[in-house]
């Protein structure tokens, strides 16, 4: 019993890190793609004033 108890929460315990990490990275490709998305309209900006 002690054994499936340990078991059971280092599986929780990896089920939460893994959420976290997933989390992490979704929220990192978010702030990525709107970084990319104002430097692209600077970019055309910049180029559309020349």
């Amino acid at each position: 019993m002690v054994v499936i108890n340990s078991f059971l929460s280092y599986v929780l315990l990896f089920i939460i890190l893994v959420a976290i990490a997933v989390a992490g990275a979704m929220i990192g490709i978010k702030l990525a793609k709107n970084k990319n998305a104002k430097m692209a309209a600077e970019a055309d900006k910049e180029n559309t004033e020349e």
